[in-house]
């Protein structure tokens, strides 16, 4: 997105991307770079690496403007906000693993919730008046009816880090902001090049780099957390997502707020749920490999099964996924052999 300064010289709207040295993060700044946007990255990869970084530069041919910062440090971002002319925010920075979140509630609610409180601050001290939230399926709790959609309530969050999202989006909801919320179901997969994907520090927790982890060796086996849910197979189910189908719908949903001021909130997902033991055997067919596995009791904190009705993302933004379940467990692999 380009706009003309006084002198006639072509200027492009920036875009902060906190986290974006992260996961969805990096896929994200490659398609704003992609679009003709800007990205600068606010992130003190507390579980990421430059490698990310790094390997968007590789992928773009641009260099990465980059803030080692944390964003619940209200004096730091706001210097940054007031001296970087932005277009708007994408506000990825947040702790993710749901079983990390049952076990220390606390650093959730200080890091997730904080870090949006002063994003919102510096916004309003800076005329900044578009933000996309990171947001998550698990604000739905446990779904009564399938597909959820966006008007599904919000029940009972099945674990703290779900419940800082639905905090979040109500943060939003009654703020000034122009706001996207992005409710994505599961991101898997990796950039094709293998130069970007989940760089996390911590113990992988999310079922796809778990499966990777157990292939290349890392790993002996994978557990899989209960089999007696009210599911063909018994096990909980999921929506799985390519995460580059995942950034694109952040580029959209920027070019929307630009464009139209307004609150919005949309379901990222493919509309397809998929078993655990199905997910598996997806990865095995697609790499031609074996995964150990094993079932084991049921894990606290988790959902029996959800998936996305994309309906309204698609007539809204245009955004429906491309990518398959397939091409997404290759290039996990690729990702995990490379990194």
């Amino acid at each position: 997105m380009d706009t003309w300064d006084r002198k006639n010289i072509l200027v492009k709207k920036k875009i902060i991307v906190t986290g974006g040295a992260g996961y969805i993060g990096s896929h994200t700044v490659v398609e704003l770079i992609a679009a003709g946007f800007t990205p600068i990255i606010i992130d003190n990869l507390c579980n990421t690496s430059v490698k990310n970084i790094k390997g968007v530069e590789k992928i773009t041919g641009e260099e990465i403007k980059w803030y080692n910062r944390d964003c619940t440090n209200t004096e730091e971002i706001n210097k940054i906000f007031s001296e970087e002319k932005i277009e708007g925010v994408i506000h990825f920075a947040a702790y993710k693993s749901v079983e990390e979140s049952v076990q220390n509630p606390q650093k959730y609610y200080d890091n997730n919730i904080g870090s949006l409180e002063v994003i919102l601050e510096s916004m309003r001290e800076n005329n900044v008046k578009n933000i996309i939230f990171s947001s998550s399926c698990t604000v739905y709790g446990s779904p009564d009816i399938l597909p959820v959609t966006e008007n599904s309530p919000f029940k009972k969050a099945e674990s703290p880090y779900g419940e800082t999202k639905q905090i979040c989006e109500g943060m939003l909801k009654v703020d000034s902001c122009n706001s996207v919320s992005l409710r994505y179901f599961n991101p898997i997969g990796s950039h094709s090049s293998a130069l970007i994907g989940d760089c996390s520090s911590d113990k992988a927790n999310n079922l796809i780099p778990i499966i990777t982890e157990v292939a290349i060796g890392k790993r002996k086996k994978i557990t899989v957390f209960g089999d007696d849910y009210n599911t063909p197979d018994g096990t909980c189910i999921r929506d799985y997502i390519h995460v580059v189908d995942l950034a694109k719908s952040h580029v959209l949903a920027m070019n929307l707020l630009i464009n139209k001021e307004g609150k919005h909130d949309f379901n990222i997902g493919t509309g397809i749920g998929v078993s655990v033991i199905d997910a598996i055997k997806a990865f095995e067919k697609t790499n031609n490999l074996s995964i150990n596995y094993s079932i084991g009791p049921r894990r606290r904190g988790d959902i029996e099964q959800i998936y996305a009705n994309g309906n309204l993302v698609k007539e809204k933004l245009g955004w429906e996924a491309k990518e398959t379940l397939y091409q997404a467990m290759k290039s996990a692999w690729e990702w995990e052999k490379n990194k």
